[in-house]
């Protein structure tokens, strides 16, 4: 007999698997990484995929889009293209345009993709975020193959669990999160960078091993210097260790859909969010973290937190590694440009919800978390930044 109540209550249990395959040359006619992972749903199945990709990575990859098509043409009629490769516009300002993510739908849906169907995204951390929220969205949800091209996203964004674009002047305003079917990182692209896009995914990597692994942190502090020239040794070492910790965290920290108030792996991203949107997104999402980190560091000295010696010296790892303390602040045009930072830290708490909560660290590897901050102090943290750096 069925059940009277009224209330009625069935739990929903979802098994993800976290993917990330390490490669070289991943459109080389023999390598299979991509073909092992675009499996048909169904036995017997023609799996069918459309390609978006950052045309910036033509000037270092000449004939890029001619190199995916290749790809496919070798793999037969078990696995095609559903369109022609789609080249879209890189960096982060391609988030702010609406028309952007409107174009990829039509995209899709002049490809005829289906839930079967799979989308392939190529590019750095804004491609990636802007290809798959118009995966999450059409048909409610296109399975996504990543395919990070940058230091940043192949260690930090391109291997998380979340899609945004920017909307109403804030970053990521809209956005959604869904587990990639995939993600593969082609340490082959990173040879293509210019060196400030090489250089930002180092700050990914200091923050998780600030809050995480003080061994790692030990670890980038003993090669700056290789790191700074990019040693590929070193580097390659670094960003797969920057992957491997935040996916670790995103696994098995208990809350990969931030359903709490807690963002541990967003140590400084409170203010450097904020400068990025005051500059006009002319500051990268990297140099914006090395500042938001330095003024975190500088806030959590000044409280007690955080002794002088360690301060100074995460301080001047992160400097060696090539990074402006100060200079990115001077990209923000507002004559109030300080305290237009400051709003950064409602903003934060608006885009998570609940009390505001701040990551912070007592030391390498030694995280907390706080629910204020005194302004007061903020603006004393953020005029010691502009005088020691400035």
């Amino acid at each position: 007999m069925a059940d009277s109540s009224p209330n009625l209550s069935f739990p929903i249990t979802l098994q993800h698997e976290h993917r990330l395959i390490f490669t070289r040359e991943v459109f080389a006619a023999e390598n299979l990484a991509l073909a092992e992972v675009l499996t048909p749903r169904e036995p017997g199945q023609t799996v069918r995929a459309l390609v978006f990709w950052d045309r910036g990575l033509e000037p270092a990859f000449p004939g890029f889009g001619a190199r995916i098509s290749g790809w496919f043409a070798a793999r037969g009629a078990a696995l095609t293209l559903a369109a022609l490769p789609v080249a879209l516009a890189g960096g982060e300002q391609v988030k702010n345009d609406f028309a952007q993510l409107e174009g990829i739908w039509a995209a899709i849906n002049a490809a005829g993709l289906c839930r079967h169907s799979y989308i392939v995204a190529v590019g750095g951390g804004a491609v990636l975020d802007l290809v798959g929220f118009a995966a999450a969205t059409a048909h409610r949800g296109i399975p996504l193959v990543r395919l990070p091209t940058t230091s940043l996203s192949q260690g930090d964004g391109g291997v998380g669990v979340k899609n945004g674009i920017n909307f109403f002047g804030k970053k990521n305003w809209l956005g959604s999160f869904g587990v990639p079917h995939a993600i593969i990182n082609d340490l082959a692209f990173l040879r293509g960078l210019p060196d400030r896009e090489r250089r930002v995914g180092l700050i990914e990597a200091v923050k998780v091993a600030l809050i995480r692994d003080a061994a790692f942190f030990e670890f980038i502090a003993a090669r700056v210097a290789e790191l700074a020239k990019f040693e590929s040794e070193a580097f390659e070492a670094v960003i797969r260790e920057s992957a491997r910790q935040h996916m670790e965290h995103i696994a098995t920290a208990g809350d990969p859909f931030e359903r709490g108030s807690a963002r541990p792996l967003d140590f400084g991203h409170w203010a450097a969010h904020k400068l990025e949107q005051l500059s006009g997104f002319r500051v990268s999402h990297g140099e914006a973290v090395a500042v938001g980190m330095a003024i975190d560091l500088i806030y959590a000295r000044r409280t007690g937190l955080l002794s002088e010696g360690d301060a100074d010296r995460i301080l001047g790892v992160i400097q060696g590694l090539g990074f402006e303390l100060f200079a990115p602040v001077r990209q923000i045009r507002s004559a109030t440009g300080r305290q237009d930072m400051l709003d950064g830290l409602e903003e934060f708490r608006e885009h998570l919800g609940g009390r505001l909560t701040i990551p912070m660290i007592r030391a390498p590897g030694v995280r907390l978390e706080i629910h204020e901050m005194d302004g007061a102090v903020v603006k004393a943290a953020f005029d010691e930044l502009r005088e020691r750096y400035g």
